[in-house]
Formats: structure tokens, C-alpha cells, sequence
């Protein structure tokens, strides 16, 4: 669907003779409106009932915007060589007409031939036109494009590869003493993201004040309070420093991109994305669902040879976005703007792709558990060709040996994105739903797509092998499945916690009475020095509330200051993990902190250090 919105002074049109069988009745006459949005439709081959929703929303969205209340929807055949039959055309145009939010909206008679005038206002949103590709994918109003028109016809079949390499069907497999893969089966079977109620980790991101919704943005667009961007920050700072250690450089990618670029172009064809568009002096632009973009552009520009491979980009995209579907969109385990890092690594040939499939495998598995994500807390998923598994079966049993327990599998007949392989690790929460944390894929396709080259030993021109890997997965998602993690402990019967070094106060004094605020304030500023994140509990609350507050809050350490800790120099630690009472020096209790969080990121805290002087967020 092919769509010319003009915002007019005025407009109009005298419908004098019909042209189909199928041309509405009564539609001979004159008509005019008077600061209008009229919308001229051309309706294709192929557009449904999803083509008139989205252009019904893309329409809605447009006239709020420009403060329109009146719109028009008037047939215009001229837009479009590949047009819809008459009578399909008139049914889709009703289902866009009935869709379109506005206080007065009409619609110019079907199937004749009419005269118009118009008048355009002159502002910068008052003429677009917008493309509506069919069954819901984006583009230039290109027929579906291939990957949909493959995953349609996609056969493929579900395995469980076991740590010794064996491979079984997955419908006959005992999956008794591995509830969690089960339930990552029983997911990926249904075939549905969409949400039913809100996961644990809703309740408490809101109470530990790390995010919550933004009513203000777009839905899946999460707002980080103080203890939530701190977190965040941490996490971004330790993948930043190990994707680094293990050699990749850094660069920094703009968000938004042209639609019309070949190489993006080819990109959607092969896999369609539900990206943000944005429409800019005649140009479409899309925001980035992914890093890829901007690191191919800059690999197709390198001087490369072998010597130079594998070549190793790295990006933290704050933000990528997707628009995905509002049933799917809850809290953090799925939102359309996320924090990703992003890896590529380009390789000479499968057998080195291979080989840094495995290195990068062993990068993820440590920071997953460097986060808090123990590999029980996770499964694993590979979905590959079967020409890969067939040439590379080695290898990727070594990935399940390595993983230590059955591993899921689609094998696909023939490969219909572009990748040969991809795994993941994937979080399952209490309510059966999975989400992909770390994961890998082998890129087969956009070497060749974005003319990345490099000199081979022979002296001739290649194209690299791709691999994309995010250590993590989205900085959302592992704050996600940490709160989920600790819901389902705390279900349990255990404390719910946070790692050590991502918690906003990792130790907390709490002053009998004001006449020891002097000497917590000196602790504070002692454990402060050795990088400890401390804070007091100054207000005028009973020891026993503000007690129970730092519980609340999941502080580890606390510490009550009263006269004998004064006198002593020495204090009273209560280990909230382990819920004994200590005695220590300051100087102990730093050294155990730094310890416990030896090799990770610190960081001050991301709050006034007095409680008392903490604004009350109402969450």
C-alpha cells in the first residue's frame, strides 16, 4: 500500500463517471474540504487486513501531530503498477477508513474517474508518502519480502543434543530431569512472545526504585531511577572491559540509518525487522535494531588481509529498538528501546569462524556468571542447517559438552536467514516464558552484502565470514532475569539479592541517635576510600525500622553505630545473606567487600549518601 498524505488549506474533487463494475453508488457529484489531511491510497497486490491497520495508525499518528481533525481517504490508482484487484482494493480501503482516529473521516468514491483541486499547506510535515509492504513487513512496497515468504514455508524439526555428543528427537526425549529445558521446549513449540500476566520482576524493579514504566514514550520505552542506572552502568562498564580484553576495538555508531541504502535494502528483504521509521526532507531513515549496520559500514572501508582476521568490532548501543508487538511488551524481559552489546568478528573462513565461535562461547559463559547467572540459571538453544551440523557436527557438540547439559536444537532443511548457526542462552522465568540472553550466530550472507573484503594468502579479494555476539544479550534482560532470579529464591525460601558489586548500597551505618552521625559520617567517608558504595540512615526513625528498611532494599552489610562503637573504633556488621552479627574494623569490613568484589566494576553511589535527604519516588 501506497499512501500521499497531504495536509491541505483545501480539497476538492467531482466524481463524474464510474470506470469498474465494482465503483460505489451514489458517488456522482462535488465535495470540499477545508483543512483536511487527505490521504491518496494506492492499494497492491497483496496487502491484508494487517497493510490498512498499520497505515490506519501511521494516519491517526500523522493527524494528531499536524492537529488535524478532518480526514480524507481518497483512491489513487496512479501511486502503484502492481494494484490490487477492484474489489479487494475497496475492501481494504474500508478496513484503513474505519481504523483512521480522527473526529470526521470520509472517504472519495471508489471506482471513478474524478477531477480534484488542492490546496497543500506549506509546513514541513504537510506532504509524505508512506509505504505499507503486505502481511505486515516494511519497505518500498516490494512484494513479501524473501525471509518471509522462506519462514513461511520453513520445515524444520526439533532436537535435544546431549553433553556426549548424541542427538535425539526432541518429542520422544526425557526431559524429567531438566524441567527448565522442557519448559524452553513447551515455549518455543507455542510460538507465542505475548505476555498473559506480569512476571515477579515487575513488582520488585518499581520497589528497589531501578525502572519503570514512561508514560510519556512510546510503550517498551522504560525509564532507569537512580539505583537502575547505576546498575545498568555497571554491567555496560564489565561487558565493555572484557569484550576488550578478549580483543575487539570499540566504536561508536549513529542510530538511524537510510532505508534506501542498497545494502540496507537487501538487508530487509532477508530479514524483516519491525523497525521505528522516520521520514526526513523526502528520505526514509529507520532507528537501528542492532550494531551490525554501522560496524559492517565501517569493515567495508578497512584495508583488510588475513594477517588482519579475525577482525574484532565492538559497540554498546544505547539504544537499539525494535517495534515489537504490544502483547509481548512487559517490564523488562521485552522492550522496543534496549541497551545491546554488540561483537563482530570477521573471519577468513568457516574453520576460523569455528574457532572463534568457541573462544567467544567461553567470553559469554564467564560473563554470565560474572554478572550473577550461574549456568543453571539458563539453557541453551542452537538452531543451524543441517549442512552445518552435518560439516561442523564436531564442534557443536563440543559447545553442549562445554555447556554441560542437554542442549535444544532446530535443525533447519535449508537456511533461509543469514546465518548457518546461531545460539543462545535463554532465561525462563516461573511463568514459562524464555528470553534470549547471550548468544552467537555464523554469517554467511552480508560479507558479500555490504562489500566487506580482505586479501586472501593468495592474493585474491574474499569476503569475510561474520560472526554477531552479545555477551549478554540486552542490559535490560539480565537485570531482568537477576530480579527474576531472586523472586524465584525468595519463593523458595531464601533472601532475595542482588550481586555484591551491581548493589546500590553495598553496606549501610545506621547512628543510634544524631549524637553519633559524626562518627558514621567518618566510617562512611573510610569505606568510601577503599571504594565501598555506603550510605547512613540518618532519619529519625526507630534502629529496629530502619533495620528492616535496609532488608527491604537487599543492603548485604549494615552496621549500627552507638556509644560502644564510638568508644571501640570497631563495628557490629549483621551479614543480611547470612543474617550472623560480626565484629570488625572498618578496614575488615572494606577488605571483605573488596574481596567479594574483586575484578568487577565499582562505582560512588547514584544517591545522596544521607537518606535524609532522599526525595520518595511514587512507584
Amino acid at each position: 500500500m501506497r499512501v500521499l498524505q497531504l495536509h491541505c488549506d483545501s480539497i476538492e474533487y467531482t466524481a463524474t463517471a464510474k470506470e469498474v463494475d465494482c465503483a460505489e453508488e451514489g458517488g456522482a457529484g462535488t465535495a470540499r474540504l477545508e483543512n483536511a489531511l487527505a490521504v491518496l491510497v494506492a492499494v497492491e497486490a497483496g496487502d491484508d487486513a494487517a497493510t490498512a491497520e498499520r497505515a490506519a495508525a501511521d494516519i491517526s499518528a500523522l493527524a494528531a501531530r499536524v492537529g488535524c481533525t478532518r480526514v480524507l481517504v481518497y483512491p489513487y490508482a496512479h501511486l502503484s503498477a502492481s494494484l490490487a484487484p477492484p474489489r479487494e482494493a475497496l475492501s481494504i480501503l474500508r478496513l484503513l477508513e474505519s481504523g483512521i482516529a480522527a473526529d470526521e473521516v470520509s472517504h472519495a468514491p471508489f471506482g471513478w474517474t474524478k477531477s480534484y483541486a488542492v490546496r497543500v499547506k506549506a509546513h514541513p510535515l504537510a506532504e509524505s508518502l508512506r509505504v505499507f509492504g503486505p502481511g505486515g513487513a516494511g519497505g518500498e512496497g516490494a512484494p513479501e519480502p524473501t525471509a518471509l515468504r522462506s519462514e513461511s514455508r520453513l520445515e524444520s524439526t526439533w532436537h535435544v543434543l546431549t553433553p556426549d555428543g548424541s542427538l535425539h528427537d526432541a518429542a520422544s526425549f526425557d526431559f524429567g530431569p531438566h524441567p527448565g529445558l522442557r519448559r524452553l521446549y513447551a515455549h518455543e513449540e507455542s510460538g507465542t512472545r505475548r505476555a498473559d500476566d506480569a512476571p515477579a520482576h515487575v513488582s520488585l524493579m518499581r520497589r528497589l526504585g531501578i525502572a519503570d514504566y514512561e508514560p510519556a514514550s512510546d510503550s517498551g520505552n522504560m525509564r532507569f531511577l537512580p539505583n537502575g542506572r547505576l546498575i545498568k552502568s555497571l554491567i555496560e562498564r564489565h561487558v565493555g572491559d572484557r569484550v576488550r580484553a578478549y580483543g575487539a576495538s570499540e566504536v561508536e555508531t549513529p542510530i538511524m540509518y537510510d532505508s534506501a541504502h542498497p545494502s540496507m535494502k537487501s538487508y530487509f528483504d532477508r530479514f524483516p525487522a519491525r523497525q521505528y521509521n522516520i521520514d526526513s526532507e523526502g528520505r526514509r531513515f529507520f532507528l537501528r535494531f542492532a550494531a551490525c549496520f554501522g560496524q559492517f559500514l565501517i569493515a567495508a572501508q578497512a584495508q583488510l588481509s588475513h594477517h588482519n582476521l579475525p577482525y574484532r568490532l565492538y559497540e554498546l548501543t544505547r539504544y537499539s529498538f525494535r517495534r515489537e508487538q504490544s502483547g509481548e511488551l512487559v517490564g523488562l524481559r521485552r522492550l522496543r528501546a534496549f541497551t545491546m552489546p554488540d561483537c563482530h568478528a570477521f573471519c577468513e573462513d568457516m574453520a576460523q569462524a569455528v574457532s572463534e565461535l568457541g573462544e567467544r562461547f567461553e567470553l559469554s559463559r564467564s560473563v554470565m556468571g560474572e554478572v550473577g547467572l550461574d549456568p543453571g540459571d539458563y539453557e541453551m538453544s542452537v538452531r543451524m542447517t543441517r549442512e552445518f551440523y552435518e560439516g561442523n557436527g564436531a564442534a557443536v557438540s563440543r559447545l553442549a559438552a562445554r555447556h554441560g547439559r542437554p542442549v535444544l536444537v532446530e535443525m533447519w532443511r535449508e537456511r533461509f536467514f543469514y546465518f548457518v548457526l546461531k545460539w543462545e542462552f535463554n532465561y525462563v522465568d516461573a511463568s514459562g516464558k524464555a528470553s534470549a540472553l547471550s548468544t552467537d550466530q555464523i554469517d554467511v550472507e552480508n560479507g558479500e552484502r555490504y562489500g566487506i573484503e580482505f586479501a586472501g594468502a593468495d592474493g585474491s579479494m574474499k569476503h569475510p565470514i561474520i560472526l554477531h555476539n552479545s555477551p549478554t544479550g540486552a542490559v535490560e534482560r539480565v537485570i531482568y532475569a537477576l530480579l527474576e532470579g531472586a523472586a524465584r529464591a525468595s519463593a523458595a525460601g531464601s533472601k532475595p539479592t542482588l550481586p555484591l558489586w551491581l548493589s546500590p548500597a553495598q553496606a549501610r551505618l545506621v547512628p543510634v541517635s544524631e549524637a553519633h552521625n559524626a562518627r558514621a559520617a567518618e566510617v562512611a567517608d573510610e569505606l568510601a576510600a577503599a571504594g565501598v558504595r555506603v550510605d547512613i540512615d540518618d532519619r529519625s526513625e526507630s534502629v529496629g525500622k530502619r533495620i528492616r528498611q535496609a532488608e527491604k532494599e537487599w543492603v548485604h552489610h549494615v552496621a549500627v553505630i552507638g556509644d560502644e562503637e564510638a568508644a571501640s573504633g570497631r563495628l557490629s556488621v549483621r551479614s543480611r545473606l547470612s543474617g550472623k552479627t560480626e565484629e570488625m574494623g572498618v578496614g575488615e569490613l572494606a577488605g571483605a567487600i573488596a574481596e567479594a568484589t574483586r575484578g568487577m566494576p565499582r562505582s560512588p553511589p547514584n544517591l545522596p549518601r544521607l537518606l535524609s535527604r532522599r526525595a520518595q519516588l511514587m512507584v
